[in-house]
């Protein structure tokens, strides 16, 4: 960790090629023989190495944009296992995919399944769909990333489901392919990933009662790993619990993103000053809620861990340099931390980078994978001058 920061300063993103890696396989191994489809979350980290990884390690890929399909096409993966979900895909994407001819679209509204159909058929192709069903599960987690409740904006209510599915068979330009689920992100329980298979299942049923046949069930992702207390089941528990629901006959797509990512990456950064007020100790980073906005915006937990630490322990809040009262990545902390030294953000693979910003006209940090004893710099730190390279002053008086 100190080499990186020396050799590309600070604030830096630090990935571990072989943790990926591991996480892929452990998800892969758990299926046994049965037929099935990993399909990464590409929202969770999109950088090319990391796509390019796993791409090698034969992983399909979950998007929720045409700009994630092109950043899979990018980075050598194959476009043609792509799944692609999200509540407001356009006609434009729409066609884009269709000309990719990807995996499958997960639909998540009636007026999408008529457009997608419309595309498709101007096309002169059938689209492969599964629709993704809102099962009306509480996923117990932050509400901002719950998404299977009725309340929530994804999916169709699942008692509204057979309808729209004798919908899809009447339109033209569709193929019914499957039924996609997916209840929200940072799972820590079984049970409500349970509780959503048996309910698809239960939907399937009915389908095949209707002579509606589908090859495949998307159960979607969300499983959680272990932020400060967070104790989240097993990537092998979660598969076999899943595999023990979903009849044999049917190919299992699962879209695991933070459980392959996350762990995996870390965030560097350095302290700026100790400020004492009356009340707190403050230790000022160079990293702030541009680089990681989880802690601010989720009030979520991140182990920060000395990498190089000189002064004596003390409870501080660490927060960075931005404008905002919300600019914080960890209070109450117990660090042993001075001036000029280097700390790093643990567990920020995944929804760290992604959702980074140019507030205050800060530049987003540079990525960098180890991989063995090779550092490989995988995204160069922006320039004050990129910020604004798309911008043009007016012209005229």
């Amino acid at each position: 960790m100190a080499a990186v920061a020396e050799a590309y300063g600070t604030p830096c993103y630090v990935y571990s090629r072989a943790i990926i890696e591991s996480n892929y396989r452990t998800y892969s191994a758990a299926f046994g023989h049965r037929r099935h489809r990993i399909c990464y979350a590409v929202k969770a980290n999109g950088n090319l190495a990391l796509l390019d990884v796993l791409a090698r390690l034969g992983c399909a890929f979950d998007i929720v944009s045409v700009g994630e399909l092109e950043r899979v096409r990018a980075a050598a993966g194959n476009v043609r296992t792509v799944t692609f979900a999200g509540v407001g895909k356009t006609r434009v994407e729409l066609e884009q995919a269709l000309a990719a001819e990807i995996f499958c679209f997960n639909v998540e509204s009636i007026e999408e399944l008529e457009l997608l159909g419309e595309a498709a058929t101007a096309l002169g192709v059938d689209a492969p769909i599964a629709l993704r069903v809102n099962p009306d599960v509480d996923a117990n987690t932050h509400p901002y990333i719950a998404t299977g409740l009725y309340e929530n904006k994804f999916g169709i209510p699942i008692g509204d489901a057979m309808d729209i599915y004798r919908r899809a068979v009447a339109l033209s330009g569709l193929r019914v392919a499957g039924v996609a689920c997916h209840i929200g992100s940072q799972l820590t329980s079984i049970e409500p990933i349970v509780d959503a298979a048996e309910r698809v299942m239960r939907l399937v049923d009915a389908l095949n009662r209707e002579d509606i046949v589908i090859d495949h069930i998307d159960i979607g992702g969300g499983l959680g790993i272990a932020y400060g207390d967070a104790a989240p089941p097993a990537i092998d528990v979660y598969i076999k619990a899943i595999c023990r629901i979903i009849d044999p006959q049917y190919e299992i797509v699962v879209e695991p993103g933070r459980s392959v990512v996350g762990e995996a990456g870390a965030l560097l950064m350095r302290v700026q000053y100790l400020k004492k007020t009356p009340l707190k100790t403050f230790a000022i980073c160079d990293a702030a809620m541009t680089d990681l906005i989880r802690p601010a915006l989720y009030q979520a937990y991140h182990d920060i861990l000395p990498v190089t630490a000189g002064g004596e322990e003390q409870r501080v809040d660490v927060v960075g340099p931005v404008c905002e009262t919300g600019d914080f990545l960890g209070r109450g902390r117990d660090l042993a931390v001075a001036s000029g030294d280097l700390l790093a953000i643990m567990d920020c693979g995944a929804y760290g980078f992604v959702m980074a910003s140019n507030y205050n006209a800060r530049p987003r940090p540079p990525e960098v994978l180890v991989d063995g004893r090779d550092i490989h710099l995988i995204r160069e730190r922006e320039t004050l001058a990129q910020l604004y390279a798309g911008e043009y002053r007016l012209v005229s008086e």
